[in-house]
């Protein structure tokens, strides 16, 4: 039992916080309300986590997935590079709709990407874009 204490205390790393578990019990009376300690629940001071997706939909078929992760307050990244010209501009259109029901945002971010944002995401600064004259995104949006 001697050496496998020693290895277990060589290999594990011990915290540097103590944790006080305390279960919450009614107090009976005003003198053990003095007396109870204040704890913070550790989950209470942990952030909502944001969420970015990123997607290359090959079809105007896939634009009902991409609009389900705006409605569900995701970020978009959407690279439209393999899709033709003519189901790109549905699909930016479809998520334009999607983006101003909900009152989010969406920008472009290259000559076939784009940044759709719900409300809850807040994007700042700009991308200027030095696009070929041929971009037909840029003669189209």
């Amino acid at each position: 039992m001697g050496i496998k204490n020693a290895f277990k205390k060589l290999f594990t790393v011990e915290d540097e916080y103590e944790y006080e578990y305390v279960e919450d019990e009614v107090p009976t009376s005003s003198t053990e309300q003095t007396n109870q300690r204040k704890v913070v629940s550790l989950t209470s001071m942990s952030h909502p986590v944001s969420k970015v997706v990123l997607c290359e939909p090959r079809s105007y078929n896939e634009v009902q997935e991409i609009a389900d992760h705006i409605v569900n307050r995701k970020s978009v990244v959407i690279n439209l590079e393999r899709v033709d010209h003519q189901q790109a501009k549905r699909i930016v259109d479809f998520l334009s709709g999607t983006v101003y029901a909900l009152n989010g945002d969406i920008q472009k971010l290259g000559s076939h990407n784009f940044l759709c944002t719900p409300d809850n995401v807040e994007v700042s600064g700009s991308i200027t874009g030095n696009y070929d004259d041929n971009d037909e995104y840029k003669k189209e949006w």
